[in-house]
C-alpha cells in the first residue's frame, strides 16, 4: 500500500547544465533522514520533459540506489507516446522500482477509450501503476469511470489527483477500491479527510520533516495536529507556485544552500519579484536568515 509522503524529487543541474547526480544523491540522503514514505524521481518537479533517454534512465537508476532499504520509489515513465512510455517503464521496472508514476499523456489529447488503453498496455507490463491526473499540464483529465475501469487492471495501484478537486477523491473511492494519493500540498489534508492515504509533495523537498509530521497526525486520526500543521504551512504551499513549478521550489532550495539554481531552458530563474517575495516567506519559516535589515 501507498501511503504517507512521497516527495517529488528535484532534478539537480550543474552549472553546465549536466545533471548533477552526486548532488540527487545527497538530497535523497536528506529525505530518508527526514522519515519520507518514497521518493518520486523525474516526474513534473524532475523537469523530465527537459532530459533525455540516457538521463532519465541514470536519474531512476541512481535514485532506486540511493533509495535501496529505505524508501519506495514511485519512478516517473509516463509519455504521451504509449511505446516511449512502455520503454521507459521496462527500464524502471528492472531497475528495481517499486511502482511507476503514469501522467495522462499530454498535448494529443486522447479519448478516454485511448487512455484506458494507454493505461493497460503500461499495467500489463506488471510494475504497479501510479495514474497521474493533472488535466492542468496534459490538457486531459481521466474520467472517473475510466479510473474505475482501470482499478479492475490487478497492476493498477492508485491514482495521483493533482486536477485542484477534492470532491474527485469522494467521487473515485465511491466507485472503486484504489489509493488515492493527493497530487497537491495545499489539498493534501482535505484529501486525507475523503479517504486519501496521503501525498506526492512538491514543498517536502525543503520541509519534508514537517510535512511528514502532518500526514502521519492524519493517517494516525489526529485530525485536530493535522489541521493546524496545515494552517501553519499553507503560506509555504501557496509560495511554491508563485511560478511554474520547479521553478519556486528550485530556487528556495538554491536560497537555503540544497543546490546550485540551474535549469534548463524553456525554464529559467524567476523575476526579481517573485525571488524577493519566497525570500520573504522563507526567512518568515526560518529555512533562511531574514532578509530585511
Amino acid at each position: 500500500m501507498l501511503a504517507g509522503v512521497y516527495t517529488a524529487i528535484v532534478t539537480p543541474f550543474n552549472d553546465d547544465g549536466s545533471v548533477d547526480y552526486e548532488g540527487l544523491r545527497r538530497l535523497i540522503d536528506l529525505q530518508a533522514e527526514a522519515g519520507i514514505a518514497g521518493i518520486v524521481p523525474v516526474g513534473t518537479t524532475g523537469e523530465s520533459p527537459t532530459l533525455n533517454v540516457e538521463e532519465h534512465e541514470k536519474v531512476i537508476e541512481t535514485t532506486i540506489d540511493a533509495c535501496r532499504g529505505k524508501m519506495q520509489v514511485i519512478a516517473g515513465t509516463g509519455a504521451n507516446s504509449t511505446e516511449e512510455a512502455v520503454v521507459l517503464t521496462k527500464h524502471a521496472m528492472e531497475a528495481g522500482a517499486d511502482a511507476t508514476l503514469q501522467v495522462t499523456p499530454y498535448y494529443n489529447k486522447p479519448s478516454q477509450e485511448g487512455l484506458y488503453r494507454h493505461f493497460s498496455t503500461i499495467a500489463d507490463l506488471g510494475l504497479p501503476v501510479v495514474l497521474y491526473n493533472v488535466p492542468g499540464r496534459s490538457a486531459c483529465e481521466i474520467a472517473v469511470d475510466t479510473v474505475a475501469r482501470l482499478a479492475k487492471h490487478p497492476h493498477v495501484a492508485a491514482v495521483k489527483e493533482a486536477g485542484g478537486s477534492v470532491e474527485r477523491v469522494s467521487a473515485i473511492l465511491d466507485v472503486c477500491d484504489i489509493t488515492v494519493l493527493s497530487g497537491d500540498d495545499t489539498l493534501a489534508l482535505p484529501m486525507m479527510l475523503c479517504g486519501a492515504t496521503g501525498v506526492i509533495s512538491v514543498a517536502s523537498n525543503i520541509i519534508p520533516a514537517r510535512i511528514v509530521k502532518m500526514i502521519k497526525a492524519a493517517l494516525h486520526g489526529n485530525w485536530a495536529e493535522a489541521a493546524e500543521d496545515h494552517r501553519s504551512l499553507y503560506r509555504l504551499f501557496t509560495s511554491m507556485f508563485m511560478d511554474t513549478n520547479p521553478i519556486p521550489v528550485k530556487t528556495s532550495m538554491a536560497m537555503m544552500g540544497l543546490l546550485e539554481e540551474n535549469f534548463r531552458l524553456p525554464l529559467c530563474s524567476p523575476d526579481p519579484d517573485v525571488f524577493e517575495k519566497l525570500q520573504t516567506v522563507l526567512s518568515e519559516y526560518g529555512l533562511i536568515e531574514n532578509t530585511e535589515g
